[in-house]
């Protein structure tokens, strides 16, 4: 790390202390309960939840048509993954969500960007894209429709527009959001334009596009359940309205499961980034 990143960290550390409420204290109670236990404690509720859903249902208070037990859905998966169903459709979904997620990511970084360092850019671009983030997936789909058909490009397209957005807001806040005096100090020390994007406003706004990464994460499986409503023919989405048809509640339930799992998962790969990108930033890598 370099001087100037150096007394880069620890302005911005001297920063997070006034506005964020950083506290040793809190940073002392989470060391005491120890990582592995923090990990613990936030699978608690989820266990106990399906705990008491068993339970339930096989004491007959849960109706296997309503709602069936957590054992009968596991036996449900076993039996679709045996016959490689369960697996195509889970990579089929998953590789339109990784398609529409790199065209949203790369759309909204590049929009975030351009509005987060030019007022000129903000005033052409920012109003238009506040009335179409507005608007709601299913509002849109009629129209995408007709743009695209229901083929593979009408999927893709409906996530990666729920994916541009949040990438988009947040990383326009996060560059808006750069300690000024981070970038007087570059100044002082002689960094050019380039440099000062590069090594201080693109770091300081790391944590604000990462957290719009998590967020995009999550309205990509969101825009995908509703894209593969439409016209499927493969995929989880359309696998729980086959499921519909045929009232096949476990694997309603089954697809469920498996969008917490997916969400989970990218929630977790979100995280790791983090820690990894933000080993300098005291609330990240000084707290792993």
């Amino acid at each position: 790390m370099t001087n100037i990143e150096q007394i880069a960290a620890t302005v911005e550390f001297d920063r997070l202390k006034r506005t964020d409420g950083y506290s040793s204290s809190t940073r002392q109670s989470n060391f005491k309960l120890g990582k592995r236990g923090l990990q613990a404690l936030s699978w608690l509720a989820p266990i106990a939840l399906v705990i008491a859903w068993e339970l339930l249902a096989q004491a007959g208070w849960l109706s296997p048509q309503v709602l069936p037990a957590p054992s009968k859905v596991v036996k449900t998966a076993i039996k679709l993954a045996a016959t490689g169903s369960l697996l195509n459709d889970f990579g089929v979904s998953l590789l339109r969500a990784i398609a529409g997620f790199a065209v949203g990511a790369g759309v909204g970084f590049t929009l975030g960007t351009l509005v987060g360092f030019s007022r000129i850019a903000e005033a052409a671009i920012d109003r238009s894209v506040q009335m179409i983030r507005a608007i709601p997936f299913l509002a849109l789909l009629p129209l995408v429709i007709v743009w695209l058909g229901v083929g593979e490009a009408e999927k893709i397209f409906l996530v990666a527009l729920g994916v541009t957005f949040p990438i988009y807001v947040n990383t326009t806040l996060g560059i808006r959001q750069v300690d000024p005096k981070l970038i007087e100090l570059g100044r002082i020390q002689g960094l050019n334009s380039l440099q000062l994007i590069r090594r201080i406003i693109l770091p300081g706004a790391l944590p604000s596009i990462l957290t719009g990464v998590r967020y995009a994460l999550a309205t990509a499986w969101l825009a995908l359940v509703v894209a593969e409503t439409i016209g499927a023919e493969s995929g989880i989405g359309f696998l729980a309205m086959d499921a519909r048809e045929f009232l096949r509640t476990d694997v309603i339930v089954l697809t469920i499961v498996i969008y917490a799992l997916i969400g989970v998962a990218a929630d977790a790969i979100a995280r790791l980034l983090e820690r990894r990108l933000l080993a300098w930033h005291p609330n990240y890598g000084g707290m792993r």
